[in-house]
């Protein structure tokens, strides 16, 4: 059953302002599963509903809404369903406030089979066999898609359909596979016919070929031991080996996931990429198994304290049997642990106990860079942050202000004491001055809306998503404000400076948790083209305007050549356009890019911006990095050192896409 609706609103047509025109990172997608432990009755005579497990779901989707905003999509399976009634279903709507509409219509839906008399409220089994989503086995999927074309047909989670139970199959993720191409030639080379342009796609038919396979193993051995028809798929179902399934399907796969699916008999799996570059965690107690993409949801919607929610470990899945059995198994060999450093920096919420306390230290490191911008005279300095994302980080950053400065008085005081020159005013002048004084400045409170299809009008508007406190900065101020991360730069050059800028300060520190993002993501973040981002624009800059046009080429020859090796065998020649710049000098370029230096307006009408004082950007260090987050954090947006050999090939790709003037994600082209 698909929810679809006759028409969505086009991003272009119908642009929100501060979404679009934004230069923050896009979310990643998020799962959750629900796995009922026990009877439908038991959760209505306890909980007085029988869609105990179905409200579950929506609310480990609903505090996971931060993570997708394209649509959503839920499934379900029903155990022990009599022989000629449906046990899998599936629902997916794109759109406006999908995840609201699609619950809401599924609820209406149960209403009205209550006033028909088709169902019975009060009876669990009633509930089970004539509400779609009233079975044990739950699932559900936020997008944010990455690659492929969006439709509500591209939504998760994706149906295999069978006669036979154990092949039939559903699947969901949050994931990107570098290697897609790769994998479409091998299902090819079976005699497949598979779709190109997702991967998701791919991972369905490569983990529905191997269930397959194994299904039709099971079956010939017990027809030749004369076992009789009826009987043979209840000995499928209990030998059916879901680890076996997963390991033989994900040898060859290359990428960051995490990835759900349910078998029609009633077989769950969850599992997670051997680096655990993508999060997921679960929640087990006597009446439910559950899985989310992050902690907190599972601890808010189970009320359980935090060490009884645990991470999912890489390259393992976890499957539950029909009958409630659950084993976790490794379908690859242990590797070093990468996981994002963005799901930390940015995509998670801030609520999970360890991401604050991340939060708060990627804040607190910037301090000695902010501090040597700035030089001593913290009365002249007002701190700040750009909303939503960057406040905690931002409180850290005072936290470690305060420290800095409690420091300098201590040393001051212990100075002045042994020179004898201590007394009550020099104290008190110590003491009260000097302190750093944080004001939120930036407001990012409403959101622009706009049916304006033309880019320049929309760029115009896009200003005014932000706003200011005024009277708070004055001239002689430098105005310090934290960003969690820089990408583009297009929203800090087109609206968050001239906003700022407004204020009229002395100068404007960016300050960026993140470091400079030099390469292209190519495991589920939207990061894929390298030459949108500042960083490699400035490193392109510098060399050419220092003559330095022939390592551009020959970068670009490099990049060819490696691309006709195999993934494991290729070098990332691309970290060369980084190898003659310093980190000051690709900022200080990266500083002059964002300047403020006017307005365009819609119909090409130019405002100069008045304002004429300083800016410069400041970027986290890569160490600095490791020592909020843990040497284990990936870094490779960073660095360009990738855990898998497909992302190295990708970012080589990426850079004969910039040479060659293409546009797109490189790993969207099917031939790859």
């Amino acid at each position: 059953m698909d929810l679809t609706g006759p028409d969505f609103p086009s991003k272009d047509g119908f642009a929100e302002l501060g979404e679009r025109m934004s230069d923050f990172l896009t979310h990643e997608c998020g799962i959750a599963l629900v796995r009922l432990l026990r009877p439908p009755e038991y959760y209505r005579e306890k909980y007085g509903t029988a869609l105990w497990g179905f409200q579950k779901l929506f609310l480990l989707m609903e505090k996971q809404h931060n993570r997708g905003q394209d649509g959503i999509g839920i499934g379900c399976a029903k155990l022990h369903m009599p022989l000629g009634q449906p046990y899998m279903f599936r629902a997916r709507s794109g759109g406006v406030d999908s995840l609201g509409s699609l619950f809401r219509s599924q609820l209406a839906e149960f209403e009205r089979l209550v006033d028909r008399g088709q169902l019975q409220r009060n009876d669990g089994e009633s509930v089970k066999r004539h509400f779609d989503f009233g079975g044990e086995c739950l699932m559900g999927h936020l997008r944010y898609g990455t690659s492929g074309e969006f439709s509500t047909a591209s939504l998760h989670p994706y149906l295999r359909r069978s006669n036979w139970p154990t092949k039939s199959l559903m699947v969901l993720g949050n994931f990107n596979m570098t290697n897609t191409g790769e994998l479409n030639q091998m299902l090819v080379e079976r005699g497949q016919h598979p779709v190109f342009g997702t991967d998701t796609q791919t991972v369905l038919e490569e983990i529905g070929y191997h269930l397959d396979e194994l299904h039709t193993d099971i079956y010939r051995m017990e027809r030749d031991r004369g076992v009789p028809g009826e009987r043979i798929p209840a000995v499928i179902s209990e030998r059916l080996d879901v680890g076996e399934v997963i390991r033989r399907s994900a040898e060859r796969w290359d990428g960051g996931y995490a990835i759900a699916g349910m078998i029609g008999n009633g077989d769950c799996f969850v599992m997670r990429d051997p680096h655990g570059i993508r999060p997921c965690s679960y929640f087990i107690n006597d009446e439910v198994i559950a899985f989310a993409s992050e902690r907190v949801p599972l601890m808010t919607v189970f009320d359980a304290a935090r060490e009884d929610v645990h991470e999912l470990e890489p390259g393992t899945v976890v499957f539950v049997k029909s009958d409630g059995r659950m084993h976790c198994d490794r379908f690859s060999p242990q590797v070093e642990p990468r996981p994002c450093s963005f799901e930390r920096i940015y995509f998670s919420r801030g609520n999970d106990p360890d991401i604050y306390q991340d939060r708060k230290r990627l804040g607190a490191a910037l301090v000695p860079q902010i501090a040597e911008s700035i030089g001593v005279d913290f009365d002249r300095a007002v701190f700040s942050f750009i909303p939503n994302t960057a406040e905690v980080a931002y409180y850290g950053m005072m936290d470690e202000l305060r420290r800095h400065r409690r420091r300098q008085v201590r040393d001051e005081i212990l100075v002045a004491s042994r020179n004898g020159t201590l007394d009550e005013a020099t104290l008190d002048d110590l003491i009260m001055r000097n302190w750093p004084r944080g004001e939120k400045i930036a407001h990012k409170d409403i959101k622009l809306r706009t049916f304006i299809s033309q880019e320049s009008q929309r760029t115009a508007l896009a200003s005014h998503v932000y706003d200011i406190t005024y009277g708070e900065v004055g001239p002689e101020d430098v105005l310090v404000c934290l960003d969690d991360s820089i990408v583009r730069g297009t929203t800090l050059k087109q609206s968050i400076l001239k906003i700022l800028a407004r204020t009229n300060p002395r100068s404007i520190i960016i300050a960026s948790t993140a470091p400079q993002i030099r390469y292209p993501d190519c495991y589920g973040i939207d990061m894929a083209e390298i030459g949108k981002f500042i960083a490699f624009e400035a490193a392109i800059t510098l060399l050419r305007e220092r003559g330095h046009q022939t390592l551009i080429d020959q970068v670009y020859r490099e990049c060819l050549i490696e691309i006709q090796k195999p993934a494991p065998q290729q070098v990332n020649r691309v970290k060369s356009i980084y190898s003659m710049f310093s980190e000051e000098d690709i900022s200080l370029k990266i500083s002059q890019f964002v300047y403020p230096n006017g307005s365009t307006l819609g119909g090409g009408a130019y405002i100069p911006s008045p304002w004429r004082g300083e800016v410069k950007v400041i970027f986290q260090s890569v160490t600095n990095l490791h020592e909020a987050l843990g040497p284990e954090a990936g870094d490779w947006y960073f660095t360009g050192d990738y855990p898998t050999p497909g992302g190295t090939a990708i970012c080589n790709r990426a850079f004969i896409h910039f040479y060659e003037k293409k546009t797109g994600r490189p790993y969207d082209l099917p031939g790859l």
